[in-house]
């Protein structure tokens, strides 16, 4: 009786401290998926507080982009180095200092510089969190509950996405557009002391690798310029010498990466991962399925406002019912990843995915409310039904060494592919509508519902790409196999 009793505390606080743990990965990815929507509601009033342009208030979005996009790969390889422990409590105190300074300093100085300096400061301790959260459930989750773990951090993530307008809303109407950073601060903190307390240090998993400073700069500053460019282009214009250098530049700069990284010891990004058809495909999928979503995430809004005719709020509640659905299938590919396997899971949710595209591609000017929430609920399941086995597959392919690199780079292509494609479909939208409307001799003195004809068209074009994507996307679902790593076999260390 004594020994029962002994057996079950035991099991009892093992599952408690795994559940701080994840935890503590949670809110990194909370955060994280919250920051990156909480801010663009509030733009207008920073930029009344600041007398600034649009175009120049953008930079408080653009810049903690640019920094994210640059150092996560740097922060994945670190991790590999000096352990993940380290890099994630390091990673929520530069974030939550980040996001106070935010708050304050502008007040303070005046400047609307210092906002941006302390968004960068931002940045760069949620690239750490979002560099290794996947990692962190590899080496610190159980063989058995990984699954259900991974599902679990990709719905927080969709929450926060889904709630950031909404919070951030809330805060800048009836508080200020401060506390759109203050509110991260109290987060931070929980998360620091739980994850201290209850995170183990690990021994790093390629602890004498050396680190690629040569690499580093490259990428940070090839993506960088990448992104700046891609985001940039339409508002500064595509042919202008800042843009064009700027994309230039980065080209350059990635090829001379990819050189860079062939010839290292110990690469920031091991390219020779890819050699592996396996690897590739799946890493593919990821980056096609986010670039693809990206034209639906983008342009939908626009559609709700010019042609549905809705109001912001309503808009913005008919958007949430694409997150919400993500967050159901999130979870439910978790729980079903270790019975059934990834690769089912990844294709049905393919399957669901382009259902959704193509329903999409019947919107029209009289399209009822309840068939577009029917298209974005399609879009949520699929999504949600493949981001975690799909996550999953390329975590547990690689060896132990690369499991912060592998991290980082699937967190690089979410929000990059994200970026770029907002950029491309944007360009392909506007310059689809204004052939139409050449073609049929449309100006702006025609008939209300002749310009909404356009727009439709317009949009049609649009979706028909993305479209185009989640067909490519499930053909190479059905490529891909389940390869596991040894490494990744061996059990997940003891919480206590």
């Amino acid at each position: 009786m004594h020994l029962r009793f002994k057996i079950v505390v035991m099991v009892s606080h093992d599952q408690q401290n795994y559940f701080l743990i994840l935890l503590s990965i949670s809110l990194a990815i909370f955060m994280g998926s919250l920051d990156g929507t909480i801010v663009n509601i509030a733009i207008p009033s920073i930029s009344e507080s600041f007398s600034l342009s649009t175009a120049a208030v953008s930079w408080v979005s653009t810049i903690y982009l640019l920094v994210m996009a640059g150092c996560v790969l740097i922060f994945g390889k670190i991790s590999d180095i000096i352990g993940f422990k380290r890099i994630f409590l390091t990673g929520f105190v530069i974030f939550t200092l980040g996001s106070f300074t935010c708050g304050v300093l502008p007040d303070l100085t005046g400047s609307f510089l210092t906002l941006v300096g302390s968004r960068a400061f931002q940045g760069l301790g949620g690239a750490m969190l979002t560099a290794i959260a996947p990692a962190m459930v590899n080496a610190y989750i159980p063989m058995e509950k990984k699954g259900k773990a991974m599902g679990f951090i990709m719905t927080v993530a969709a929450l926060g996405t889904a709630i950031g307008p909404t919070v951030g809303g809330i805060l800048t109407q009836y508080l200020s557009w401060h506390w759109i950073f203050f509110i991260n601060v109290p987060v931070g903190i929980i998360a620091v002391i739980v994850g201290k307390r209850f995170i183990p240090a690990l021994a790093p998993s390629a602890p004498d690798g050396s680190f690629d400073r040569t690499g580093a700069v490259l990428i940070f500053s090839g993506l960088a310029f990448l992104l700046f460019g891609m985001s940039e282009g339409d508002s500064i214009g595509w042919t202008s010498p800042i843009i064009a250098g700027s994309l230039v530049l980065a080209i350059v700069l990635l090829a001379l990466f990819v050189r860079t990284e062939l010839q290292v010891r110990s690469p920031l990004l091991e390219l020779r991962l890819f050699k592996d058809k396996n690897f590739f495909c799946l890493n593919l999928i990821m980056a096609l399925l986010f670039f693809g979503f990206s034209g639906i995430s983008y342009l939908l809004p626009f559609y709700l406002k010019y042609v549905g005719e809705y109001n912001t709020s309503t808009s913005g509640l008919i958007l949430t019912s694409l997150s919400f659905a993500m967050m159901i299938t999130g979870l439910l590919a978790g729980s079903l990843y270790t019975k059934i396997g990834g690769r089912r899971i990844a294709i049905a949710g393919a399957v669901l995915l382009l259902i959704g595209y193509f329903l999409i591609l019947q919107l029209k000017v009289n399209t009822t409310l309840w068939y577009v929430v029917l298209c974005l609920a399609m879009i949520g399941f699929g999504l949600g039904f493949m981001m975690t086995p799909i996550s999953s597959m390329i975590m547990s392919s690689v060896a132990k060494q690369y499991q912060g690199m592998a991290s980082s780079l699937t967190s690089l292509e979410r929000f990059a592919p994200l970026t770029i494609g907002i950029a491309v479909f944007n360009a392909i939208f506007i310059k689809g509508m204004i052939a139409i409307a050449t073609e049929y001799g449309v100006t702006r003195s025609a008939p209300i519902y002749v310009q909404q004809k356009v727009l439709t068209a317009g949009f049609d074009l649009t979706f028909c790409v993305t479209f185009i994507f989640g067909v490519l996307v499930l053909i190479l679902t059905f490529l891909v196999r389940e390869k596991v790593h040894p490494d990744y076999l061996v059990e997940s260390v003891d919480p206590r």
